[in-house]
This record gives structure tokens, C-alpha cells and sequence, in this order.
């Protein structure tokens, strides 16, 4: 199996360490709930997890929680809740969601909270070997200490200087070094330590965490590409120059960004959807066909009307899959072929683009050949084992829930958004009425009419 590795800027042969692949995946910051960029990232992970499973390899996969920073804080306060509160409800929800999407769950979730011992130890470490140093209780490490800074994002300090907007501060030694702990402010969270009370700075959690639950050499470091710069560029610098060995991570691997408007989809813009509203609407299937039909390395847009269209291709899965005809007398269909089109397609840098040509390849053949009277038994087999590496259930929706299918309140959210168009309010607002005892419930918005199952 091939990967990009965003360090070298290439592709190359994923070989593991030792015999247990070790992967870490930077996590959420559960300030607000949490929205479908996050889900593509889950997605992404879990799918070249399920694939390296499949492969025969074990994985060990540590996702973390940052559950102590500022919009945490912050959010807390506008809410008139605490800040654990605060994080046990949205962690909850998140985990979920995930579960909803068909995510593993990670074998371990370290939260930072919990790891303020070890993220102590290694910023004494960093400053008995000259890394660096306390400035009226903050500490910041030493850019310039660092030889190869900026070897991930392959940039100079002098190009990261050029285009940054960077607040004039007498405590550090240079402009781009930057904080491991935080002076305690009145009124904040804390923990006790050599510098005083404080906090610790975003970078060194992860590169604690990782290094307590992993070792210090990762086979796979993941996240987005928004996160190469500064947060894992001062990882590398962190860990590395706190354990004197490197590589820190085989293949950095960072998913492209979902965007919306031209922009990333981001708590902090305000620009999203939560992953419940999207699971609500279209379902996991969908949302997962939906990101996988892009390269993982890709900028992906939202669009309500792809998803649309990836709900109607999961009911051409879930048909193949359905028994009449799979014992068929004919000649038997192969699936082979379509197998191994799959697994060179994933080897090539988890192509899930190609690798579904080959699985819808598999199901169109599936249903000619039930017409055929084809044995399907095998390819049937087949395709449920290929689309259980992508993560899709193909289960039949909404069985037994008593709610209605996806499309048809779609259609009739629409038809009610026409009549209403027309003045025909009477027979919009009696479709509202109906929908609601069916448990769906419809908010009018000026971007027009959104949907949601609710409780009966």
C-alpha cells in the first residue's frame, strides 16, 4: 500500500513500525455541536483504519478530546453552565453521531484534562535540554533551537514571519515562538505546576498525549489540512526534540476541507451543518457515499443535492444485495475481478473514488445477472464485504421506525415550499400539520423549508 505523506510530499510504501500499526488523529474541540467537517474527517480515518484491518494489519487508534481552551471557557460562560459540563454533553453527542455515521470508535479517547501530569513532564524535558523557557509563568518553546522548523509546511521562519500578523511580545525570545503553558487568568480552569498555576498550550497536549498512549514513533499522524500549520509543525518540533529521535510519524496524512460558500465549514465562521441535522435528513449511507466519492486529499463542497443523489445510489447497493434470485442455477458471476479492482484501487493511497467504480460495477452486474438467472451467492458476498470496509451498513432505512423515507418528506417539503410560493397556505400549512404527527417537524428559514424526525 501506498500513502501521501504531506512531510516528503509524495507517495510512498506504508510499512509500520512494529507489528501494530499506531495511528493518532487530532480531535474535536467540543465547544458547539459538532458539524459535517468534522464527520468527513471521521469518515476518512475510519475508512483507511477498516482498509488496514482488512489488510490483516492491527491498528491501535488514538483520537483525542481537547477539552480544557478558550472558546471552551468562553462558550461555557454564554451558556451559564461549566466548562466540563459543557464538554461531557457535546463528547456525548459527538460520540453518538459518530456511531450514527458508522465510525469505529477509537481504542482510546484521551482528553487533555486528564493528561496535565504527563504534558508537565514533557515541558520540563523541553526546557532542561534548551527547547525551552518560563517567561513571567507562561513557557514558549524555542523556534530557533529547532533546526528543520517548517519542515512539514516547507516553510522558513523568515515566509511564516512575512505573512503573519504577529502581536508585538517582549516575553518571548522570537516572534514565532510559541506557548506550551499558559499563566492562569482569574476565574479560569487551572493546574498546578513548576511555572505556577496555568493551563497547557494546544500544541503540547497532543504531542504528550501521543507519545504517553503511541511511543515516540507514530506510523500515521492524521487531520486536516488546516492543521499542518502551526498545529502539527510544532508538534514535530515538540516531540522530536523531546525524545531526540524522528522520524515522529511515518506518513503525516491530512484530509482536504469540506467547504460551504467558498469557505471551509468551521464552528468559528458559523458556516455549517451539524453532523445530526445531516444524519437526520439524508442518513449515514448517503453522508459516507457522499465524502468517499472524493479523494480524501481534495477540497470537498456541500451539497444538499449530492447527498440527494448518493441517497438513490445506496438503494441501487442495498437492491443487489436483497436474496431473491442470489440462488440462481445459471452460470455463477465472478467477483474476483471486481475485488481485486477494489483492493488495487485503495493500495493506490486510499482511492475511494475508484475503489466505488468498482463496487457499483459489482452491483449493476449483480442486478443483470439476477435477471439472468445468474448464481449471485458469492458476488453477493462480495459486495457486502467491500462496502463494510467503506463503513456502509446498507441496512434497509428507516425500518420500523414508523418515520418516512428520506425522498418522500424531501418531495412533500418541497411541494409544501411551492405552495406556499403561490399563497396556497391553507393546504401548506395542512401538509405541515400532517407531517408532524408523522414526527417530522419543519422549520421555514429564508433559505427555505429544513426538516427533521423528531420523537412520536
Amino acid at each position: 500500500m501506498k500513502l501521501y505523506d504531506s512531510l516528503t510530499g509524495e507517495k510512498r510504501e506504508f510499512v509500520p513500525h512494529d507489528d501494530t500499526v499506531k495511528m493518532y488523529v487530532c480531535g474535536i474541540t467540543p465547544y458547539s455541536a459538532s458539524h459535517v467537517g468534522h464527520a468527513m474527517c471521521s469518515v476518512y480515518f475510519d475508512t483507511l483504519r477498516r482498509y488496514l484491518e482488512y489488510s490483516g494489519y492491527e491498528v491501535k487508534h488514538v483520537q483525542n478530546f481537547t477539552d480544557i481552551d478558550d472558546k471552551i471557557i468562553d462558550a461555557a460562560a454564554g451558556q451559564g453552565t461549566s466548562p466540563v459540563m459543557l464538554v461531557e454533553e457535546l463528547v456525548e453527542q459527538y460520540l453518538i453521531d459518530m456511531a450514527t455515521l458508522n465510525v469505529q470508535p477509537a481504542h482510546l479517547y484521551p482528553r487533555v484534562t486528564d493528561e496535565i501530569p504527563q504534558i508537565v513532564e514533557m515541558i520540563e524535558g523541553l526546557i532542561e535540554k534548551g527547547f525551552a523557557y518560563e517567561s513571567e509563568g507562561d513557557v514558549y518553546y524555542r523556534v530557533t533551537s529547532f533546526p528543520t522548523y517548517g519542515k512539514l509546511s516547507h516553510r522558513t521562519l523568515e515566509g511564516m514571519m512575512a505573512g503573519a500578523r504577529i502581536e508585538p511580545n517582549a516575553q518571548k525570545d522570537h516572534a514565532m515562538d510559541f506557548t506550551l503553558w499558559k499563566k492562569s487568568k482569574v476565574g479560569e480552569p487551572s493546574w498546578g505546576s513548576p511555572w505556577g498555576e496555568g493551563r497547557p498550550g494546544w500544541h503540547i497536549e497532543c504531542s504528550a498525549m501521543a507519545v504517553h498512549y503511541l511511543g515516540p514513533h507514530l506510523d500515521i499522524h492524521g487531520g486536516g489540512q488546516d492543521l499542518v500549520f502551526p498545529h502539527h509543525e510544532n508538534e514535530i518540533a515538540q516531540t522530536e526534540a523531546y525524545t531526540g529521535q524522528e522520524p515522529f510519524a511515518q506518513h503525516w496524512v491530512h484530509n482536504g476541507l469540506l467547504q460551504m460558500d467558498q469557505d471551509k465549514m468551521s464552528k468559528s465562521l458559523g458556516n455549517l451543518v451539524t453532523v445530526r441535522d445531516a444524519l437526520e435528513k439524508f442518513g449515514p449511507d448517503a453522508i459516507r457515499l457522499f465524502f468517499l466519492n472524493s479523494h480524501y486529499h481534495s477540497p470537498l463542497a456541500y451539497s444538499e443535492e449530492s447527498i440527494r443523489g448518493q441517497q438513490r445510489a445506496a438503494d441501487r447497493l442495498r437492491a443487489a444485495l436483497v436474496e431473491p434470485g442470489s440462488d440462481g442455477t445459471g452460470e455463477g458471476l465472478d467477483p474476483e475481478p471486481y475485488r481485486e479492482r477494489f483492493v488495487a484501487a485503495m493500495e493506490d493511497d486510499l482511492n475511494t473514488p475508484q475503489a466505488l467504480a468498482s463496487v457499483f460495477s459489482l452491483a449493476r452486474d449483480i442486478n443483470r445477472g439476477r435477471e439472468e438467472g445468474k448464481a449471485l451467492s458469492a458476488a453477493q458476498e462480495c459486495l457486502r464485504e467491500i462496502t463494510g470496509v467503506l463503513g456502509l451498513r446498507l441496512e434497509p432505512e428507516d425500518s420500523g421506525s414508523g418515520q418516512p423515507a428520506n425522498a418522500f418528506v424531501e418531495l412533500l417539503a418541497e411541494v409544501r415550499q411551492e405552495l406556499r410560493a403561490n399563497k396556497q397556505f391553507a393546504l401548506a400549512d395542512n401538509i405541515r400539520n400532517r407531517l408532524q404527527e408523522l414526527g417530522v417537524s419543519l422549520e421555514d428559514t429564508p433559505e427555505g423549508s429544513k426538516w427533521r424526525f423528531t420523537s412520536n
